[in-house]
């Protein structure tokens, strides 16, 4: 795990530092006549801990990646949103400023609506169904190439947020009357506003990193995630119910600057896409693995896991699909995914 000092620097400080794009490797001894390797290290942005499982598999893509160009390319990854929130390091993608970033489905759903098909609570069955469909380029190519001529920003592919809950303070949520009134933090996007006004609460939009503050101080009631983010983020100290609401499986997208990917040689391409097939197995793995923990620590922690009405959660959310399955390419997406289920 490649960690320096700079991750704890603040935000103004390590967007300065990003000038330093590129910096050259010396050549082995007795070769002295080639010429040195020059290296060009990608800058991720991701707004999770070093112990997240995507911080440690997209730290192990650098180096798969930095072995497999012959030390042509890296990947430095900027955890707990050093170079800002999702929305922030979405537009320093597409601007250059940032080279890559992880960011939810949500964020990328405000750019293009076809991304909705892939957020919507009825979509994937399983975290295995949901990652056979999101990296497939059959499914997706046109999809992850869209926003490239008008935000200059690329899809490489997802990793799974695993199935979504509902956590909060004062009681746990077992049906959707027991989220009447309740303040509950989502992102921001038109689908997520929604699904939560469905259950009865209040839908509270607010950054990742604003949540434990927010709950602790009684600005919210509480939040939806899974339970990896819930531990990692130390929300169970604030929020201890967490109810298996599981209203969807979540996803993140891997994105890239349009320019940058562009530039790789077709050599250098394929090897960045071996590299990622590698990864986001690894982070699937890691995703089981840490979700068990979590669960153990969190109730270790104090905190309560509880079984809900899945039957009145369900009945509660139908009506989205066809709320925002509004145009054909959506519609197409979305059959394709399900269609998926049952291969």
């Amino acid at each position: 795990m490649r960690i320096t000092s700079r991750y704890f620097v603040a935000p103004t400080v390590g967007l300065l530092a990003l000038a330093l794009v590129a910096c050259s490797s010396p050549a082995p001894a007795g070769t002295e006549k080639e010429a040195p390797v020059e290296k060009t290290t990608l800058r991720l942005a991701l707004n999770q801990t070093e112990e997240h499982p995507s911080f440690i598999a997209l730290d192990a893509f650098g180096e798969r990646l930095l072995e497999a160009t012959d030390g042509r390319w890296d990947i430095e990854v900027f955890p707990n949103e050093t170079l800002g929130a999702q929305a922030e390091t979405l537009q320093l993608v597409g601007d250059g400023v940032v080279d890559m970033a992880i960011v939810s489905g949500a964020q990328l759903e405000n750019l293009s609506k076809d991304f909705i098909a892939f957020n919507l609570p009825t979509v994937f069955d399983s975290v295995e169904h949901q990652i056979s469909v999101v990296n497939n380029p059959e499914v997706t190519a046109d999809l992850y190439s869209s926003l490239a001529d008008g935000n200059n920003i690329s899809v490489v592919g997802g990793f799974t947020q695993g199935a979504r809950s509902i956590y909060t303070k004062n009681a746990p949520a077992e049906s959707p009357a027991d989220l009447a009134g309740q303040k509950i933090r989502v992102q921001e996007s038109e689908l997520f506003l929604s699904l939560v006004k469905s259950l009865g609460a209040s839908p509270t939009p607010m950054a990742f990193g604003e949540v434990y503050t927010a709950l602790q101080s009684g600005v919210i009631d509480g939040a939806e995630n899974n339970e990896v983010s819930y531990f990692t983020q130390k929300h169970h100290e604030v929020a201890p119910y967490f109810s298996y609401t599981k209203h969807l499986i979540g996803l993140d997208y891997l994105i890239i600057n349009s320019g940058k990917l562009d530039g790789l040689t077709e050599e250098d391409r394929a090897a960045f896409d071996e590299a990622w097939t590698a990864t986001y197995e690894q982070h699937t793995e890691l995703w089981t693995e840490a979700t068990e923990k979590a669960i153990s620590d969190a109730e270790a922690a104090g905190a309560t896991f509880t079984e809900v009405d899945s039957d009145a959660f369900a009945d509660a959310l139908e009506p989205l699909v066809d709320q925002f399955l509004t145009e054909p390419s959506q519609k197409k997406l979305y059959d394709a995914a399900r269609d998926a289920s049952k291969k």
